[in-house]
């Protein structure tokens, strides 16, 4: 908050923040004759979204009084954005401005009683948002009186003679000393203690005289200094030049850093070749751990520690580089042998000195750097700077131009460990195009990488053609500082912005409508020495200005993809990743392109393409501030519930196969295979597979349940035992070892596993395949089993007793066609079996019989290979290490309705789980919800904990503490039973209950039913008695567009063209074909949740009649009620914005009521307003001709007047 004074001498408070889109139409109104004369003629919107940075000041009442825009090339069109720099320093005088130091104001407007004191407060703001900023360019005509608010922050840069610049402009130019000076920095007093304690935040943990003796006790190792602002003293920092670099060595990979030793000959051992350190590759250190010191800046560990952040950074060590220093730097992926191999040996000296304590005042603390160009000549000869920070400090502004380095996999200590060069001090980073002389230094930088050689071909391919052999246009930068190459990028012109557009949310972050193709630029190669990563951000920013981009996409394909070295997918992986921005994947709707013929969107948008991970940056983004976090979260278990969970913390909302490689969360989590054997609470770490140990701040279980090996009840069954003799004895654990052809089908390896056994031991024999449980796996396996080769005679299907009598399927319907198709198949089916005995005969590792009790008598079969899903339980080996790290567990997990485990540091969500009894909720368990649901749940939960611009989680509503939380996303399950029937159940969370008892409660709404299960056609909707679709159930002998039926859960019948009453009518007859017709194709759309909240809301403003009154009029019927103006416009906006993916609806022609008047001019009978209805196709078999909103059909289908092509919203 600042204080400014009016010309009239009034007061107000004001605040700077960065500009949002709705704040445009305050800014026009700020526009005056003025401005119009200075400026020109000013498109807001467009320059926000070109701009570097846009600052808005706003009072106590968030009104706006002054708004400015910056970006990185002149204002005033005299010179290319890429030729500017030479362009100034031949035309003006006294020039320091580099792109580095140099932004330009485009845009600045206030209101006239208060412009002085907001233009001095936005160029502030600027110097202090950007911290290398050192000069501020503002280009105006050269005949404007200027006024004095703008004489007492910019002066006249003088032109040079002969200077050929335009006699009409005039540069002005604010230095960085006239707002917000740098930091005087010289070595402590003791007179400076009263001004440092005003600023010290560790008075409780430490002595009160423990300053005082930092600043007395100096010598040549141990140094205190102190920054000061107008004579006081506003910062603290207290080194020492004795560092552990030993300890450091054993937990840190410091080979990129030479072990911060002296380079020496034979330092480094095997591999001679230097080490690679990665951001984002299959290492996976690209969590994004982070710290800070903040509000009054003060980091204190005792010994040698303090404070840094983390940048994934890709280095290569090379001795010759920059004083010797950490060196040339890559962005490929490392083979396995080159990580973690090369482990400096203490051959040379130390070369590094440590921060001990490091605080600073709130207002000062952009200006940190400020400290270390002082710091490093007081230690002439150590090349490196270090801090030690813990996990749980936030991030501050010093510790983001150090490197973080990578621990080892056998690391145990519990600080994150930074680095930095004394080369980052240097000034000249200088980017420019790549010429054919810069062949030789982008060959040492980057002669380590895995993919060197891609980078290289790249480098020569725009050297002789500027070309990809596609044909699409390419174009290098190289990174030079003193004359030496220290990074090379490659990007080219992006293709593909329709597709990206339509499958991911890149609208999120930028507004397609301001960006010209030419401008999205695809980033294939970056690299970067790691001394320099504090200028990763001005590397892409000057790649952006001198390639004429205004965004670049960066795409990481899945790992069997990218380990292809030769692929031409193998573009290296970029140490930028760090100040990119990860862009969710779309939801995509399942086209029926027979029904839709001509109106089928393009091949650009609907093709199938190999799925990727998206990431992104652009020039607003570029100075965006980042909250990296530290915190070290370790999710145990890789369940829906657990990637939803991780998934969250990345973006947002994305989910289903295909997704995974589109999220590629291991560019963003570490990935320790193994399983959780024990939990040291106290310790804060897991043990994984008895043996490696993996230290966390929060804990998050998520293992879910998994099939158990049964132990067979061991029953003589000569003696003819029943059932009822040994079930006390059944289900237990088994705990012998289990044999190899014994299979529980947990995951995708374990079905990986047993299918490549199968072919290898069960191809060509006549063996007997048993298949035991009741849930649906066992009917997905048998098809399986079928699909292998292997014949139904050969497959016995056994049952065990139910322990509830709720079917897998719960249909009657179903079951029957199933067991039809068993039938056919040969597959014998048993029912009630109990195991009671496998044996081995002269097998020592392979069952080759089984036998079973059931009600009657027992029998045997001959076994080659058994898959067993007869019962869920937690894992065992998971219970052992809950219990014993002595967490409540009460048959489940027992956790509260915020995740909470009796251990505050540990969460659990998912089947695990289980709510307290103080709840009485024994019923409704995670497993009763939608487990992505329960996993977005679970990180909003935790995100309050760790994120630090995040408000905490409102409160739940008084009365309500004792409730446990009823999440409202549909539970889904499905998969190809036998017969090649394609099952889909997708129904709201409910304590399972048997279809026929449901059917019988007096409030179940009503059922709707198309087809018949033995025909392959069968297609079931529950409508509730609100009208709202409950549950659907597909069984079907093609295909079921899964992801589209989805989105019909929850929404009203009429909502989907009259449902209810076209079925009731007999007109629809297949529901199959009805959810394919174009009509519907907008309600898949993954944006139809946005218009339906965008009407809700139009309706709620304009009290439509028949909304808000208790009951609507009576006076007018609902066929003949106008649809009000509005409701028609935002659906005309809706299909025009996303004409991309719904080219089946009809064009607007001339106004935003074109729909109904195409209606009315193709002789439709009906058009009614009920806002919210379903869309209307002319070219459906259930629709009207030429269909308006929300119209009641005829008794008989019509045949369609207009073209096939065009649909009605």
């Amino acid at each position: 908050m600042t204080t400014i004074t009016s010309s009239r001498g009034g007061a107000e408070v004001i605040r700077a923040r960065r500009t949002e889109p709705r704040d445009v139409s305050d800014i026009v109104s700020l526009f005056s004759s003025f401005t119009d004369e200075l400026l020109g003629r000013v498109d807001v919107a467009y320059l926000l979204e070109k701009s570097n940075l846009a600052l808005t000041l706003c009072n106590e009442k968030e009104v706006v009084i002054a708004h400015a825009v910056f970006l990185d090339y002149p204002n005033w069109d005299i010179t290319d954005q890429s030729k500017w720099e030479s362009f100034l320093h031949a035309n003006y005088v006294n020039n320091e401005c580099t792109p580095l130091n140099t932004l330009f104001l485009h845009l600045f407007v206030a209101e006239d009683k208060y412009a002085a004191g907001c233009l001095q407060e936005v160029a502030r703001t600027a110097f202090v948002t950007v911290p290398e900023l050192q000069f501020i360019l503002f280009f105006v005509p050269a005949d404007e009186n200027l006024e004095p608010n703008v004489r007492n922050v910019f002066e006249k840069m003088p032109t040079a003679p002969g200077s050929v610049v335009d006699k009409n402009v005039t540069l002005l130019v604010c230095p960085r000393h006239r707002c917000h000076p740098q930091l005087h920095v010289r070595t402590a007093r003791l007179e400076d203690y009263d001004d440092l304690t005003q600023i010290w935040t560790l008075k409780e943990t430490c002595s009160k005289y423990f300053l005082a003796n930092l600043i007395e006790c100096q010598d040549a190792e141990h140094q205190t200094v102190v920054c000061e602002d107008g004579g006081a003293a506003v910062g603290f920092m207290s080194l020492c030049s004795q560092v552990n670099v030993s300890l450091f060595q054993e937990c840190f990979d410091l080979g990129p850093f030479h072990g911060l030793c002296k380079p020496h000959p034979g330092v480094l051992e095997m591999p001679q070749e230097p080490s690679i350190q990665e951001d984002g590759d299959k290492s996976n250190q690209a969590s994004q751990e982070t710290e800070c010191a903040s509000s009054q800046t003060c980091a204190h560990t005792g010994g040698q520690e303090a404070a840094v952040q983390r940048d994934g950074a890709v280095g290569v060590s090379r001795a010759e580089l920059l004083a010797g220093g950490g060196g040339g730097a890559g962005s490929g992926a490392a083979a396995p042998a080159e990580r973690g191999a090369c482990r400096p040996a203490c051959g040379g000296a130390p070369n590094a000195f440590c921060i001990r304590v490091f605080c600073i005042d709130e207002k000062h603390e952009t200006r940190s750097l400020d400290f270390l160009e002082h710091v490093f000549k007081l230690f002439p000869d150590k090349d490196f700077c270090v801090i030690l920070v813990p996990h749980n400090v936030p991030e501050f502004h010093l510790i983001q131009s150090f490197v973080r380095v990578v621990p080892f996999c056998t690391s145990q200590c519990d600080h994150e460990l930074y680095v930095f060069h004394r080369a980052g001090l240097l000034k000249s980073f200088n980017v420019r195009m790549a010429t054919t002389n810069d062949v030789l230094g982008v060959k040492m930088l980057v002669k380590t990488l895995s993919l060197n050689e891609n980078i290289l071909n790249d480098l020569e391919r725009f050297n002789l053609f500027r070309r990809d052999p596609d044909g699409t246009p390419v174009q290098a930068f190289v990174a030079e500082v003193l004359d030496q190459i220290v990074g090379i990028s490659v990007i080219r012109d992006e293709m593909d912005t329709e597709y990206v557009r339509s499958h991911y949310n890149i609208e999120d972050f930028i507004n397609f409508n301001f960006y010209q193709q030419e401008e999205h630029g695809h980033l294939c190669h970056f690299v970067l020495n790691p001394i320099f990563h504090h200028y990763t951000k001005h590397f892409l920013k000057e790649i952006l200005r001198l390639a004429h981009k205004s965004s670049l996409y960066y795409r990481i394909y899945p790992q069997h993809v990218e380990g292809e070295f030769q692929s031409p997918r193998a573009r290296s992986l970029t140490s930028a990743l760090h100040y990119m921005v990860p862009v969710r994947p779309r939801r995509q709707i399942v086209y029926p392109r027979a029904e839709l013929g001509i109106g089928a969107p393009s091949e650009q948008v609907s093709r199938a393409q190999l799925s990727y991970s998206l990431n992104h940056i652009n020039r607003k983004l570029l100075l965006e501030s980042r909250a990296a976090i530290n915190t070290r979260i370790v999710v145990v278990g890789a369940s829906d519930v657990g990637i939803s969970f991780l998934e969250t913390l990345v973006f947002c909302h994305c989910f289903n196969d295909e997704d995974y490689a589109q999220m590629s969360l291991c560019s963003w989590v570490n990935v320790v295979v193994g399983k959780m054997t024990g939990i040291n609470r106290a310790a804060k770490y897991v043990v994984v597979s008895k043996a490696r140990r993996v230290p966390y701040d929060y804990l998050v279980l998520c293992t879910g349940q998994k099939y158990q090996v049964p132990s067979p009840t061991g029953a003589d069954i000569s003696k003819l035992p029943t059932n009822r003799e040994v079930m006390s004895k059944w289900p237990q654990r088994y705990a012998g070892q289990v044999p190899c052809n014994h299979f529980t089908l947990n995951d995708e390896q374990d079905c990986s596993r047993a299918a490549r056994w199968l072919r290898e031991h069960l191809a060509g024999s006549e063996g007997n395949v048993i298949v035991y449980g009741n849930t649906i796996d066992i009917y997905t396996t048998v098809e399986a089993l079928l699909s292998l080769g292997i014949a139904g005679s050969r497959i016995h299907l056994v049952h065990p007793p139910a322990g509830s009598s709720v079917t897998c399927l719960n249909n009657a319907a179903l079951e029957g066609a199933v067991q039809d198709a068993l039938s056919r198949a040969g597959v014998s089916v048993h029912r009630d079996g109990v195991l009671a005995r496998w044996g081995c005969d002269g097998h020592a590792d392979r069952i080759t019989w089984a036998a079973f009790t059931t009600d009657t008598k027992p029998f045997q079969l001959q076994c080659s290979a058994f898959f067993n899903f007869a019962y869920r339980r937690v894992d065992f080996e998971t219970f052992k290490a809950i219990s014993d790290a002595r967490l409540v567990f009460d048959g489940r997990l027992v956790i509260d309705t915020q995740f909470r485990t009796s251990d505050a540091s540990i969460r659990a969500a998912g089947p695990l789980t289980k709510y307290s009894r103080r709840y009485y909720a024994d019923g409704w368990t995670h497993s009763n919800f939608s487990s992505r649901e329960v996993g977005f749940e679970l990180a909003a939960s935790m995100l309050g904990l760790f994120h630090p611009t995040r408000a905490p989680s409102p409160r739940p509503p008084e009365g309500t503490e004792g409730l446990i939380p009823m999440y409202s996303g549909c539970k889904i399950k499905g998969g190809v039973l036998p017969g090649g029937y394609h099952f889909v159940h997708i129904s709201k969370p409910e304590i399972p209950i048997r279809l026929d008892l449901e059917l019988a409660l007096h409030d179940h709404g009503t059922e709707m039913v198309t087809g018949e299960a033995r025909r392959g056609n069968y297609f079931r909707m529950h409508i509730n008695k609100y009208g709202v679709v409950d549950s659907i159930t597909c069984f079907s002998a093609e295909p079921v567009p899964v992801s589209n039926y989805t989105c019909l859960y929850g929404q009203h019948e009429r909502l989907l063209n009259d449902l209810y009453y076209r079925w009731s009518e007999g007109q629809i007859t297949d529901f199959y074909s009805y959810f394919r017709e174009p009509w519907s194709m907008a309600i898949y759309h993954d944006r139809f949740i946005d218009l339906k909240k965008e009407l809700r809301q139009i309706l709620v403003l304009e009290q439509v009649p028949g909304l808000t009154p208790a009951e609507p009029p009576q006076d007018e019927p609902d066929e003949e009620r106008p649809c009000p103006p509005s409701l028609q416009d935002a659906v005309v906006r809706y299909l025009c914005r996303h004409r991309s993916h719904l080219p089946m609806y009809a064009q607007a022609r001339t106004n935003a009521a074109a729909p109904m008047a195409a209606a009315q001019a193709a002789g439709a009978e009906d058009q009614q307003s009920r806002p919210g209805d379903a869309l209307r196709s002319s070219s459906s078999r259930y629709g009207n001709a030429g269909v308006a909103v929300n119209s009641r059909p005829p008794a008989a289908v019509q045949p369609p007047l207009l073209s096939e092509r065009h649909c009605y919203f």
